[in-house]
């Protein structure tokens, strides 16, 4: 019978509470390979088997686990009675007529009532493969590893291992709101929280009519790749050029991005408690552009009142470029659009605003009407994984 072994490694050190982030990659699993129709998922002994119904099936769910945060690895692996003897029997059978090569046989045995140790095991089971193969032994640099597992009724054995998203399980760590702004530094970050066991939603920010629809497009292309991760995603389109254009009339030149981007983080934690979501999550890196220093950091982060996550502040752009490309959501980030907040820029936007500047800058911006009016225009679109395409709502008014 053909499995596939998930191992997790950060959920083992939970103590008490270990079994439910166990119990919540269980059901993240079942849910991810719903249309598959696997036979079986469950946990056993430090490790879930995902039994599949015939081998034809597992590119297609080793596809889907990589996705899929709290998984530190998993392999193909072939399920057999535990008794060492048959253990042996289908490992030597599944090597007969190989190329040669060196190997080692490197054995695990998870239930202790097992009556045979692991030292013993891997020399019975190597001593068989040499029999058939004439294989050499080398336990130091070997071209092979033939993993053997015995639980309390079954056993496994496996040639590879596949790296898995490690992380903890969705739904394990929370809500949050992640601003995507369609380039590659924001998606990173939103999967970055994904990763951390949270659920996020996003919220675009777009200037349609004024410019193109080219973000949001961009934005549904970034959060149907992101979905894999977490299974359903939600999508706020905000308009935003509406406030854009009342704050060119009453707000300096050089200040003008800096009071875009706090009315962005005012309108998605708006958007964030509709959700439950309880932080928020930016792209931003310390210096990669003016509104970027300390400084204007401080002062644009001051306008949010619930926790500000900024994952990749400290990453320099290769580092997040080389995790975009792993995700492939830079060919989709690189597609060129009209960027929100570019439109009426100033030349030579302010690098060190003070927080004072900032709030007289706001005095007489109806900031409260302005924020509920641009909430209230959010699009709403829902997007699942597993889909043939995304599943997006009627345009609906939050």
């Amino acid at each position: 019978m053909t499995s596939v072994i998930v191992h997790y490694q950060e959920l083992g050190l939970k103590g008490r509470n270990r079994p439910w982030f166990i119990n919540t990659l269980v059901r993240t699993l079942r849910d991810a390979l719903r249309d598959i129709h696997v036979t079986e998922v469950r946990p056993i002994m430090g490790r879930i088997e995902v039994r599949l119904r015939d081998d034809g099936q597992w590119p297609e769910v080793a596809g889907r686990l990589r996705w899929i945060p709290g998984i530190a690895n998993f392999s193909r692996a072939t399920h057999v009675d535990a008794d060492l003897e048959q253990i042996a029997g289908h490992v030597a059978a599944s090597v007969a007529g190989c190329s040669p090569c060196t190997f080692r046989v490197s054995a695990r045995r998870a239930d202790k009532r097992f009556p045979v140790p692991s030292p013993d095991m891997e020399r019975v089971i190597g001593r068989r493969v040499q029999d058939v193969t004439g294989w050499r032994v080398d336990l130091t640099r070997p071209e092979r590893t033939i993993f053997v597992e015995v639980v309390t009724n079954d056993a496994f054995f496996y040639f590879d291992k596949e790296r898995g998203a490690g992380g903890l399980p969705v739904g394990s760590g929370g809500r949050v709101m992640t601003l995507l702004s369609g380039g590659i530094d924001s998606p990173v970050a939103g999967w970055r929280l994904i990763r951390r066991g949270c659920r996020t939603s996003f919220v675009h920010f777009h200037s349609h009519p004024i410019l193109s629809r080219t973000s949001q497009d961009k934005a549904r292309s970034l959060v149907e790749q992101l979905t894999r991760g977490q299974l359903h995603s939600r999508l706020f389109l905000v308009p935003f050029a509406p406030i854009q254009q009342r704050i060119v009339i009453g707000v300096p030149p050089a200040l003008r991005v800096l009071i875009y981007r706090r009315f962005m983080l005012r309108i998605a934690e708006r958007l964030a408690k509709r959700t439950g979501a309880q932080a928020l999550v930016t792209g931003d890196v310390v210096g990669q552009v003016a509104s970027q220093t300390i400084e204007n950091l401080a002062v644009v982060g001051a306008a949010a009142t619930m926790p500000l996550l900024r994952p990749l502040i400290g990453f320099d752009k290769d580092e997040i470029t080389a995790e975009a490309q792993r995700l492939g959501t830079y060919d989709i980030s690189i597609v060129p659009d009209d960027d929100c907040c570019s439109l009426f820029a100033a030349k030579f936007p302010s690098t060190r605003a003070s927080r004072e500047e900032a709030d007289a800058a706001e005095t007489d911006l109806s900031i409260e009407q302005w924020v509920d009016e641009a909430a209230a225009a959010a699009v709403v679109e829902d997007f699942r994984f597993p889909m043939v395409k995304s599943a997006r709502q009627e345009t609906t008014r939050t």
